[in-house]
């Protein structure tokens, strides 16, 4: 056992302590002990759904609601917010969130260092990227992951939104585009080239941008992430800065999969990451143009919560998606 393992075994009895407060029942339904009851909150506050958390676990709803009803009760406090359609975290259940989370990850990475084979990675994983780098990067390459550690579960949320880490449960995030102001680490990647592009039909029927004047007579798709947002209009560079030019347009959507079946549909001209375009440049369905002036790269970033110690299997995930998009960006952000 490394000096490391050792500190993190002789600090766990300290942080059990911490949640003795939840050890007075021993069974619930006679299926689930302490441990598994916090691992059945767990699993609700991560779906917002009881039910949905019963079918993950194997149990009966009444013995999953049942288990959080007395963590309420053990604690003093309450720790979702119910409703007739959803379930949320209180305060106090966000932070009870976060340390149990830790709790059962070393619970998890104990039980691992006895067993036989301790280079294997064991536990969940949940993570959250856009529909486009799910579907063209990360989910293609995902057997290689699996066949090296046959012991993990991957969750993969595909979409545009940006989720709330900590409140949802994820273990890491793949973010595209300018990061907000926000309390996650951050693992820079590198950056997309962005390229402004059209369809060949499009441009026959439009006829092709020379320079930037000529977008006075083109149609811009718009993409925001929040539908009712008002669109920057065309990002191009100047020569020394970045600008935004407004722009015409009749479409408007808030997901990358619309944003290309738009482009290719002839509706208009769009700002969109080279790389997952290749097959639609090749093939002649799409076609670059004003590429002198072409928007800023675009910074791609795994984020994660600030955690007192990051499981292995999800630095391991994060190293393994790293090297997976390593091919497509442009360059390492310092």
């Amino acid at each position: 056992m490394g000096i490391a393992s050792l500190q993190r075994l002789l600090r766990l009895p300290r942080r059990i302590n911490q949640l003795r407060l939840i050890a007075p029942f021993k069974s619930i339904d006679q299926s689930m002990d302490t441990m598994e009851s916090l691992r059945a909150f767990l699993r609700v506050a991560e779906l917002g759904s009881f039910t949905r958390a019963a079918e993950m676990l194997g149990l009966p709803k009444a013995s999953v609601s049942t288990a959080v009803q007395r963590l309420e009760a053990s604690l003093g406090t309450q720790l979702l917010h119910r409703t007739t359609r959803r379930v949320q975290l209180t305060g106090d259940g966000t932070a009870f969130y976060q340390r149990g989370r830790d709790l059962l990850d070393d619970m998890d990475e104990l039980q691992g260092m006895f067993q036989r084979d301790r280079s294997q990675l064991r536990g969940r994983l949940r993570v959250d990227m856009s529909s486009g780098i799910a579907r063209n990067f990360v989910i293609p390459a995902l057997p290689v992951f699996l066949a090296l550690h046959p012991l993990l579960e991957v969750e993969i949320s595909g979409t545009d939104r940006r989720v709330d880490v900590v409140r949802e449960g994820f273990d890491c995030v793949l973010r595209v585009g300018t990061l907000e102001d926000t309390n996650l680490v951050a693992r820079p990647l590198g950056a997309f080239r962005i390229i402004n592009c059209a369809s060949a039909d499009y441009l026959t029927r439009r006829g092709t941008p020379r320079c930037l004047d000529d977008l006075a007579q083109h149609d811009l798709v718009h993409y925001v992430t929040t539908l009712g947002q008002r669109s920057p209009g065309f990002e191009y560079h100047d020569g020394q800065t970045y600008q935004l030019l407004p722009m015409r347009g009749p479409v408007t959507v808030n997901n990358g999969d619309a944003y290309l079946a738009a482009a290719l549909a002839g509706l208009g001209i769009i700002q969109a990451p080279a790389s997952p375009l290749r097959p639609h440049l090749d093939s002649g369905a799409l076609i670059e143009v004003l590429a002198a002036i072409a928007p800023e790269p675009m910074p791609v970033t795994l984020l994660y919560a600030q955690r007192r110690h990051l499981p292995q299997r999800v630095r391991a995930f994060m190293d393994w998606v790293a090297e997976v998009m390593a091919p497509h960006l442009e360059a390492v952000l310092r």
